[in-house]
């Protein structure tokens, strides 16, 4: 690893303690280098507070060293206003006059512009260290942006004979049918707080009558939401309480109310794909689809997702609802105590 390596390094570091609170943002690290020591640093905190850079840039004592220092960031600095303004024109200011990044930004608003900007005002600029994992650290941005959709992340429990569920009755309680030990509910509460938005289908909100909420880990709730065609499930259940923001896909006119939008589409079409669109102008950059098997095996015959995450269970049900297949090999495979969770990638 050289040097320029190290920094970039840290710089992701220190981006990644903004995961799950910098969204539609990316997560970015800044470290500022005078005479190969650490004398600032700093990463974005949270949407619509300071970027990297600036937070950086305050952090540093003695303001004169800037002019012989070098800034090290895992993204290519803004050049326009938005909730904030530029930080290539402030990093043009302090006439900082290296500038190592790790990767170039996409969005449009940016895509080459800032880099532009800092060379034009004669720094000395370098781009692409570490650039795959700084990607990989912004793969929910890069994805939206690229693909204009949302990351979508697939995600399910089931037993070690292949089901996601018992046949439920009418008697059957209004819970989900636990398959993962509580530690495990922990990890999927942890990617709850790090996603922005979280599906279900109708079976699912009856059967489980689920909040989709973080409640064993710490972090924002997800925006809710669900399929509900012909607007059939009750007002009673938990996903209607209007503690969270919700999203309703239906086929039928509903007003809206507070923490609840009902928003029509037709069933007729590809319903994926519309609601992927819709997710899209709404600026949701990350999807966890989390039931039933008939709503993730629609993303999956649409080859519409990016990663899987399975947890596989030392249970059995004998009969039960299918649990959904992916035909291939996972990258990876954790023990989590009493089950274990195969990781899929959909390149």
């Amino acid at each position: 690893m050289n040097i320029d390596e190290k920094y970039i390094k840290r710089c992701l570091e220190i981006a990644s303690f903004g995961l799950g609170f910098t969204a539609p943002n990316p997560m970015v690290g800044a470290v500022i280098v005078y005479n190969n020591k650490i004398i600032g640093e700093g990463f974005h905190h949270k949407y619509g507070g300071h970027h990297a850079e600036v937070n950086a840039i305050n952090s540093v004592k003695n303001k004169n060293l800037l002019k012989d220092s070098t800034l090290y960031i895992s993204l290519e600095p803004c050049s326009h206003f938005g909730k904030t303004p530029p930080c290539s024109d402030l990093i043009i200011k302090h006439k900082i006059p290296n500038i190592i990044i790790g990767s170039k930004d996409i969005n449009s608003k940016v895509n080459g512009k800032g880099i532009q900007n800092l060379k034009n005002s004669g720094c000395n600029v370098t781009v692409g260290v570490l650039e795959k994992e700084c990607k990989e650290l912004n793969k929910f941005f890069f994805t939206f942006h690229k693909k204009k959709r949302p990351y979508i992340i697939l995600k399910w429990a089931q037993t070690a004979d292949g089901f996601i569920d018992i046949i439920r009755g009418e008697k059957s309680p209004q819970e989900p049918t636990w398959i993962t030990d509580n530690f495990a509910q922990i990890i999927n509460h942890k990617w709850r707080a790090e996603a922005q938005s979280i599906i279900v289908g109708a079976n699912t909100a009856i059967n489980d009558n689920p909040k989709l909420n973080v409640r064993k880990w710490k972090g924002n709730n997800p925006l809710r939401i669900i399929i509900d065609r012909d607007l059939s499930l009750p007002k009673t259940l938990r996903l209607f309480d209007g503690t969270t923001p919700t999203l309703v896909f239906t086929e039928k006119q509903h007003d809206s109310k507070i923490n609840i939008e009902y928003c029509k589409i037709n069933f007729n079409n590809n319903i994926i794909n519309q609601i992927l669109e819709i997710l899209y102008t709404k600026n949701i950059q990350s999807l966890i689809v989390e039931g039933g098997a008939k709503t993730i095996n629609s993303f999956i015959k649409e080859n519409l997702w990016n990663e899987a995450r399975v947890f596989i269970a030392d249970k059995y049900f004998k009969k039960g609802i299918k649990a959904p297949v992916i035909n291939q090999i996972p990258v990876s495979k954790d023990n989590i105590n009493s089950c274990n969770l195969y990781k899929y990638l959909n390149i």
